[in-house]
């Protein structure tokens, strides 16, 4: 029987009751009714992607996405809204067809800074908090990447690629470009520019660091002469598994194309990212793998000091994958954020070596952090299964317990020894039908070595005792996580939708998975397909004993990895009546010499190919292939660079071969997922027409008036 059950309740920060409502636009692919759940009503829940908080804390700018899907349009706008932390309705304060991202106020809280490509590339822009006419603040050839204002107010650094040189620019003219790979690569340099507001045009910038390498995050010293950057040699995603060093660049001088002297403060063999400099301008925090690269997935907190010395590790966080926010105002504590179980929260390391502590709590997922200037306050964005992403403030108050000696999953919000306020209620006018509600539930392993979490979401009115189709939906990584996020929200997998149709969906996060520690992460290396398929199993098999799924009734999807292991399981069991592969990846060899992250998966298999290729053909779809009858869709984006392409089109090729049914989805101008609002509401509703070919008998579903099968 399952060991564990616990229902995730509402948060007790929306005091607003959920609204019942009727729809009746679906998707093509849908069967028509009359209310409910659908990709269509998914998409009306805007995203909250990020917030900052004013310096006095008296208001809170944040960003929000909408999907633009009139005619020909299939895109997404993000705007900046802004409101008082003591009430009132939010406002929109940026407007225009093109997207406003990035919003920090000025240190007097007068201006409000984003990020735009409103003038044809992506610039900063400011405009007056009090109201009036943004003004354009930097004119970067190459557009701006990441960008933060210095502590005064004064001066704005950012990155920036190099321009392509004058021979390639005249190659690609002269259609010679010849890409030679590997070569030639764009750095990302830091340059400072001045804030000026009231210029009539932009100020020039000056560059700040040169040289065969990329700047990968930065911040800067408190008197505002320095700025503390991480780099590695060049820009690819796998070199970021391999290498990072920390240094300082003063900003004072001239610079010139050969940018400022720079000082090495952290090198070695491991991978240094995230710096951070202390309230007093002595300390830099940053995130390292320790003394080697840790390609499967690792991080802990260190600290050394600003002008040089020997780095010191601190407490270790609970998952050892933290996120680097900033330093309290006193200088005690790093804070961080961290996926923890099912939950993410933020924790504050003590820069004196003790264990890490808990600063927020309770069941849900923390997002969007932003701290005010002495890091007393901050604004945030929080959801749960069953409520959307909104924006609250709160004190940064740091507990007394460690870490370690907390029940995290099982904690309420309501017993929560911090006091959040709700700042939004940002969807309180979209129609909430009733929710297929969700469970946390936990299962012993088969082999018994790891305590198992999953999310349980019931059919919209479930009646207990009814036996429902029950869904398996693999997550991505393998050090991706299920988190406790608003399951009505869009995505690949429109939960709530399935859900709506009469499906269970279970949801687990299997050995390999983030948010339980470095053992648990590092439990499926060299073991894919086998020990956390056997985690995923058993949890189906606890679904079926809790009188819930239906044995004759299972079926299968995933993303990614959770595409691999659903081209894994088919060669492995005839359970799944039907089964649907995204992004997978089923032949480890072609796999590792086409993926731009072959480092991520050369250390799963613990080897390269050519040295072992048992290993990787025993872990690869396509070697079993043969044993798969299970009917499976595949679906792969055409231009995808993670999963290349012909991932998916050797399965399906040869599902077609053995005679398997099968048909392969290709989603045009598309990489490593969907990012076109109507290619995403596409997926659920050709999910379910697949499934639904193949279920054994009527799907039985559920009315929500009267709780009645029919």
């Amino acid at each position: 029987m399952v060991s564990s059950i616990r229902s995730l309740r509402p948060s007790t920060f929306r005091p607003f009751g959920a609204a019942l409502a009727l729809l009746s636009a679906l998707v093509s692919g849908l069967v028509a009714q009359d209310a409910g759940w659908s990709p269509a009503l998914s998409m009306e829940y805007r995203a909250i992607q990020g917030t900052a908080l004013s310096p006095d804390a008296d208001r809170v700018a944040f960003v929000v996405r909408e999907a633009l899907m009139e005619g020909s349009q299939s895109e997404y706008l993000s705007h900046i809204w802004m409101a008082d932390v003591d009430g009132g309705a939010a406002q929109q304060f940026t407007r225009g067809e093109d997207s406003a991202t990035n919003p920090a106020f000025t240190p007097d809280g007068d201006w409000l800074l984003f990020s735009t490509g409103r003038s044809g590339s992506n610039q900063i822009w400011a405009i007056p908090v009090a109201g009036g006419e943004a003004v354009q603040v930097t004119d970067a050839s190459e557009g701006v990447g990441t960008w933060a204002l210095s502590p005064d107010g004064r001066h704005i650094v950012f990155s920036m690629r190099n321009p392509e040189s004058e021979a390639w620019a005249a190659a690609k003219e002269e259609k010679r470009d010849v890409i030679v790979a590997d070569t030639n690569f764009r750095f990302s340099h830091l340059h400072v520019v001045p804030f000026e507001p009231g210029r009539t045009a932009p100020p020039e910038a000056r560059r700040l660091t040169a040289g065969d390498y990329t700047v990968t995050g930065f911040d800067w010293s408190p008197d505002g002469r320095f700025v503390a950057f991480s780099h590695q040699p060049d820009p690819r995603i796998n070199t970021a598994r391999l290498a990072g060093d920390v240094s300082v660049v003063a900003v004072d001088g001239e610079g010139g194309d050969e940018g400022h002297p720079v000082r090495e403060v952290v090198t070695g063999a491991g991978v240094e990212g995230q710096p951070q400099v202390s309230p007093d301008g002595q300390w830099i925090a940053f995130r390292s793998t320790g003394d080697q690269p840790e390609p499967v997935g690792l991080g802990d907190v260190y600290v050394v000091p600003f002008e040089g010395g020997d780095p010191t590790r601190l407490a270790l966080t609970h998952d050892r994958s933290p996120s680097i926010v900033g330093w309290s105002g006193d200088g005690a504590y790093v804070l961080v954020s961290e996926t923890m179980g099912t939950t993410r929260h933020l924790q504050a390391v003590p820069a004196d070596g003790s264990p890490a502590r808990l600063v927020t709590s309770g069941n849900g997922v923390i997002g969007g952090l932003s701290l005010s200037p002495d890091a007393e306050s901050m604004s945030f964005t929080w959801q749960t299964p069953d409520e959307p992403w909104d924006v609250f403030v709160a004190e940064v108050e740091i507990g007394e317990q460690p870490v370690a000696q907390l029940d995290l999953d099982g904690q309420s919000i309501d017993d929560a020894p911090w006091s959040p306020r709700r700042v939004t209620d940002f969807h309180v006018a979209i129609d909430r039908p009733e929710m297929g509600r969700t469970e946390l539930l936990t299962w012993r392993s088969q082999d018994g070595a790891f305590e198992i979490e999953g999310l349980l979401t019931y059919p919209v009115g479930y009646r207990e005792g009814d036996r429902v189709p029950l869904v398996l939906n693999v997550h991505g990584g393998p050090a991706g996580a299920f988190v406790q996020s608003f399951t009505g929200g869009a995505g690949i997998y429109m939960v709530q939708t399935f859900a709506q149709e009469g499906y269970a969906v279970l949801r687990p996060n299997p050995r390999g998975s983030t948010g339980y520690g470095k053992e648990f992460r590092y439990a499926n290396v060299r073991d894919w397909g086998f020990g956390d398929m056997d985690d995923l199993m058993a949890g189906v098999d606890e679904v079926i004993e809790m009188g819930v799924g239906d044995p004759d009734r299972l079926l299968l999807m995933g993303w990614s990895y959770g595409g691999y292991m659903t081209s894994f399981a088919v060669t492995r069991t005839d359970r799944f009546k039907a089964a649907s592969m995204g992004a997978g990846l089923p032949n480890l060899v072609s796999m590792v010499t086409t993926t731009d992250i072959q480092e991520y998966l050369a250390a799963h298999l613990d080897s390269e190919f050519w040295d072992d290729y048992e290993a990787y053909e025993r872990h690869s779809a396509m070697y079993r292939i043969a044993n798969v009858t299970t009917p499976t869709q595949v679906i792969h984006g055409e231009n995808d660079l993670r999963v290349p392409f012909t991932q998916g089109q050797e399965f399906y090729r040869g599902l077609q071969r053995l005679g398997v049914d099968t048909e392969m989805l290709i989603l045009p101008r598309t990489p490593h997922g969907p990012r076109e609002p109507k290619l995403l509401m596409e997926m659920t509703p050709r999910i379910l027409a697949w499934f639904e070919k193949y279920l054994p008998q009527a799907r039985m579903t559920t009315d929500v008036e009267r709780g009645e099968a029919r």
